[in-house]
């Protein structure tokens, strides 16, 4: 289940972001990291992790539309408008819902559940290519190139400005800092439980207050400001 999705609003009505910033501060697990009034001001902060975009359709200068066009990496995008008849058009543009203003708590609310169901899908396929090995990590050792593949990485330890990849056959370090490693696409499916570690979601067996237990008896210890990470493996 998805623990934290950050959020991208623009709006050039400042009663309707209102609006949604009240809507969306009852989901605990949706963070509010950037409110705009116009799709320009959002430009430059496209290099932000950002997983979800809402955004008016018609604003002044570039319209949501065309925003969306240009922030494609973003993986969710709603579309709040008063214009009912451009909903047929925006869905060509990789959008998961169209709201129609005035906003309701109830209409918001079932986007929400769309919203959830949407990333619990993409956190299972993620997940399966994980576990099949479709993703691989290419790395350079001893004049050698190796290819690992993500499926038998067991967890992934930070050692200052490197990383040690720990698998069941063999450990391999690499240059490269743990929260670098984190920002590939093949680690999605990997949890960062402490400054020093981070697992891979599916091995996670059991946790309790101050570790988690991984497949193969690996216990590794949570991290205090980390522990929110793993709400998704609450009951």
């Amino acid at each position: 289940m998805i623990t934290h999705i950050r959020c991208m609003i623009i709006d050039d009505d400042e009663l309707d972001r209102l609006v949604l910033q009240h809507y969306i501060k009852q989901y605990q697990t949706i963070e509010i990291i950037a409110s705009f009034d116009s799709a320009e001001k959002a430009v430059p902060y496209l290099d932000l992790p950002i997983d979800l975009l809402i955004t008016e359709t018609n604003l002044k200068g570039m319209s949501g539309l065309d925003f969306r066009k240009i922030a494609h990496k973003i993986p969710a995008c709603i579309f709040v408008s008063s214009h009912p008849e451009l909903a047929a058009g925006v869905f060509e543009i990789n959008t998961l819902d169209f709201i129609t203003k005035p906003l309701t708590a109830e209409r918001f609310h079932h986007s929400m559940e769309r919203l959830t169901n949407f990333f619990e899908i993409k956190e299972k396929c993620e997940c399966y290519d994980a576990m099949t090995g479709e993703n691989c990590l290419k790395i350079k050792e001893g004049g050698n190139i190796l290819q690992i593949k993500i499926k038998d990485i067991m967890y992934l330890e930070a050692l200052k400005d490197y990383t040690r990849i720990i698998t069941l056959e063999k450990n391999h370090c690499i240059l490269n800092s743990l929260g670098n490693l984190l920002q590939k696409n093949c680690f999605d499916s990997f949890v960062r439980i402490h400054r020093s570690f981070a697992v891979p979601r599916h091995l996670i067996r059991g946790k309790n207050c101050h570790e988690i237990e991984l497949a193969h008896h690996i216990k590794l210890p949570i991290g205090r400001s980390y522990k929110n990470n793993l709400s998704f493996f609450n009951p």
